[in-house]
């Protein structure tokens, strides 16, 4: 039987199988995020450290999606997708019983590695598997999907971390991956899966880990090793940009290469995919510093810092069918210039933020932000697939994915520096004039001392250190609006039509 032909014995059985899986990748891009400083006191790590266990996940995500159609053709769909959803439930319990920083993080970038398939393998899965008058459900249910993942993820991290402890949420990946697994092999054994022995552009993918991996260490390790004035560092820019470079040529010159870099020929493709990385990695960047903020400096807990946070999915998932149906009664470069305009909009107001802020207005702020995600992937994804011929769909999809997961992870060590240092300079500058000989201090210590100055001392140490990342948080917020707001040039360099040259790839973006 052909795959074309193909249907499982339960429709409905297999399709909750593919996307019980994918919700469980997708659930990990943000489900530790709450628990970031919890996983920090426990293995001895600071702040900007404990941000590799987002980093390292994305980044290897994002290695390995360009190898998604060298593994298919090779293992074939059906054993590719229940081989790499076991290993995430390995990969998964490894990153529980890790008993350090360097281990968790090892374990998440393999974790990340063996996801990096997975979603594409689904996609392909469910489309194979419905008729063609349906698979445009199948993808907005897929849509759906993606997208109540993240929402649940800061809570349910929040919950089993407040609850239990950090290593649970990853254990909870375990029984959810077997029991997909089994399921779609259960269901889809029968399918015959057509394989070959392609070639592996093994030069291509090399220089792909280096130069990436080099400059993923390059942004986390900079602030610790004091950037270029550390020869570690210096060494790893080196390695990245030549690594880099031969990657390019390489990739532009070989006749199988591992990523089509041609594809950067047509202008939506290249401005599409510019606009949705800087608008992802913004979004990233608000993804990260939200939840830190509200348990570090604002006194909630991972489960209230979660429940603060989710709003931002409530609009989302009620729009995405809307969207889905309508959206191209419109010009997508409008559709998407709105989108932008709000999460900037949200951005401006957070940068307004002060330390007595309350949960009300942290909440709307993340729920008006949730009208510009509901109308953000979809246009987006059809003005970088718009131009693409039907055999380049694939490799557009995977290119852009891994070109936006990249961003993304490096939007988490960029902001999580950013952060720590200009809160580093606004301290300095409250802490100028606090001195014993200056009046103003000697008052401040004397009414929050109650007799012991040490005491007083410690108490505005604190006050200080909290209000200087409060100022901090506010400059980096005022800064991603403005990026949101210039990406809207970026968009109407793009020029209609916007229609994909087969039916239903628009989806693969996520």
């Amino acid at each position: 039987m052909s795959t074309e032909s193909f249907r499982p014995p339960n429709l409905a059985l297999t399709t909750v199988g593919l996307s019980l899986a994918t919700f469980m990748q997708v659930l990990d891009t943000t489900i530790a995020n709450v628990a970031l400083p919890h996983i920090a006191g426990d293995l001895g790590a600071n702040a900007s450290q404990s941000t590799w266990v987002i980093t390292s996940f994305a980044v290897s995500n994002a290695i390995a999606l360009p190898l998604t159609g060298w593994l298919v053709r090779r293992i074939g769909e059906v054993r590719l997708f229940i081989g790499m959803t076991l290993l995430f439930s390995l990969t998964s319990l490894l990153c529980g019983v890790a008993e350090s920083m360097p281990m968790l993080i090892a374990f998440r970038a393999l974790q990340g590695a063996v996801a990096g398939p997975m979603y594409p393998v689904t996609q392909s899965l469910l489309l194979s598997i419905y008729p063609p008058h349906k698979r445009g459900q199948a993808l907005a249910l897929l849509m759906t999907v993606v997208i109540v993942a993240p929402i649940v993820g800061p809570i349910l991290g929040g919950w089993i971390t407040d609850s239990y402890s950090w290593p649970w949420i990853f254990f909870v990946n375990v029984p959810v991956g077997i029991f997909a697994a089994f399921i779609v092999f259960n269901q889809m054994r029968r399918r015959g899966d057509v394989t070959a022995r392609p070639k592996m552009d093994y030069v291509g993918l090399a220089t792909l880990v280096i130069g990436i991996g080099a400059l993923q260490i390059l942004l986390d390790k900079g602030n610790e090793e004091d950037w270029f004035n550390s020869s570690f560092i210096v060494a790893c820019a080196v390695v990245s940009a030549i690594a880099l470079v031969v990657f390019v040529i390489w990739e532009l010159t070989d006749k199988e290469p591992i990523v089509n870099l041609r594809l950067f020929r047509h202008r939506n493709f290249s401005a599409g995919t510019f606009a949705m990385t800087l608008g992802y990695a913004a979004f990233f960047a608000i993804n990260i510093l939200v939840p830190q903020w509200l348990q570090q400096y604002m006194g909630y807990t991972a489960t209230w810092a979660g429940l603060a946070a989710a709003p931002i999915g409530i609009l989302p998932v009620l729009l995405t069918p809307l969207v889905g149906r309508y959206v191209n009664n419109f010009d997508l470069r409008l559709v998407a210039s709105v989108s932008f305009a709000i999460l900037g909009t949200t951005c401006f107001l957070r940068s307004q933020f002060y330390l007595d802020v309350d949960f009300h207005h942290v909440a709307m702020a993340q729920f008006i932000a949730g009208l510009g995600v509901a109308i953000y992937f979809m246009p987006l994804t059809q003005i970088v697939l718009s131009p693409l011929h039907s055999h380049e769909i694939a490799a557009g999809t995977g290119l852009a994915t891994c070109i936006r997961n990249m961003g993304g992870s490096f939007a988490a060590s960029i902001t999580s520096y950013m952060w720590q240092d200009r809160a580093i300079f606004h301290h300095a500058r409250m802490t100028e004039h606090v001195t014993p000989y200056d009046p103003g201090s000697r008052e401040a210590i004397a009414a929050l001392g109650h007799g012991s100055s040490d005491t007083a001392y410690a108490m505005l140490e604190r006050t200080i250190n909290q209000q200087a990342y409060q100022l901090s948080f506010n400059e980096l917020f005022f800064v991603l609006g403005w990026i949101f707001l210039g990406l809207i040039l970026v968009l109407w360099l793009t020029r209609p039509p916007f229609v994909a040259k087969v039916g239903g790839a628009a989806g693969g973006g996520h």
